[in-house]
């Protein structure tokens, strides 16, 4: 289930209008060939952090509306509005029984398509997700101490878009190896000016914590419900410490979600496709060769 990080085959998916998405606009695609398995990667990242693609499975890495190589429209980037993008691109490509790979805001975005959609998905792995409302103290430190801060105006505008606090502090603290140069420049490539700039700041604020914003937190509540009672399938890739999923939230995973596999993948932060590429990618593979039959 591994391969470089720029298949051959990229391109650019337009999608069709549709009701809830009023724009046609395009999304950055990777993909390989056979059964689909959609990776849905977090802020401020792109499917370049996705360094794993399928020869037996068709493994599919897109970026995020706003994100990486795919378009950025005048939208508000809210929730609804990433998950709208997702669930057209998932119709445009006439992907059916997907396999979810998702990790921070993907596993926002794929837990809730699991969750409306369930009849469509086989199976979920993930990793650094989150999988039930939070409260800030479910947090690392230093992560509760600068987190309300982003998610205000205009203290998130200043750090985030005009000082490129993401690119330039979070996203390298939050990885434990350090990025060589030219994969500092791949992440920061797609955001070079304040306007563009603007999905990676909207996302902190979209994030519900202690039941705020209130709609966000009532999407986020009707897919933890589910998860623990749905027998689909589940893959938990473990790290330690972690930021999103702690020891804490481990054992509370692995104590609540039915029909799930855990791997301990090793140590790792937040943005662990970048420290355990290979051991993400065998656990996966391993997982989906006995749990996902073809």
């Amino acid at each position: 289930l591994l391969a470089a990080r720029s298949p051959q085959d990229a391109h650019l998916l337009r999608l069709p209008l549709r009701e809830q998405v009023r724009e046609g606009a395009r999304l950055h695609v990777e993909q390989g060939q056979g059964k689909p398995v959609l990776s849905l990667h977090g802020n401020p990242a792109s499917c370049y952090i996705i360094p794993h693609v399928a020869k037996v499975w068709r493994a599919i890495a897109v970026d995020l509306i706003g994100m990486g190589k795919s378009d950025k429209p005048d939208i508000g980037y809210h929730y609804d509005d990433h998950s709208r993008y997702v669930e057209g691109f998932v119709e445009a490509l006439g992907l059916k029984d997907i396999t979810l790979v998702i990790q921070d805001w993907g596993s926002l975005i794929g837990f809730r398509y699991a969750h409306e959609h369930e009849a469509n998905v086989r199976g979920i792995a993930f990793m650094e997700a989150t999988v039930r409302p939070l409260d800030l103290s479910d947090l690392p430190l230093d992560t509760r101490i600068i987190f309300p801060v982003i998610r205000t105006f205009p203290f998130g505008y200043l750090l985030i878009q005009a000082g490129n606090i993401f690119l330039n502090k979070l996203l390298p603290d939050m990885i434990i190896r350090k990025l060589a140069k030219e994969e500092v420049a791949a992440y920061k490539a797609p955001f070079p000016t304040i306007k563009s700039r603007k999905p990676v700041a909207k996302f902190p604020s979209e994030v519900p914590f202690s039941g705020k914003p209130a709609a966000n937190h009532q999407t986020m509540v009707g897919y933890s419900e589910w998860l623990k009672v749905t027998q689909m399938p589940k893959l938990f890739l473990k790290f330690s410490p972690g930021v999103a999923i702690n020891k804490e939230m481990a054992e509370w995973i692995e104590k609540t979600l039915p029909n799930l596999t855990t791997v301990d993948c090793g140590a790792g932060r937040h943005f662990v496709q970048e420290d355990e590429p290979d051991a993400i990618g065998q656990a996966i593979a391993a997982w989906m060769s006995t749990q996902l039959k073809k």
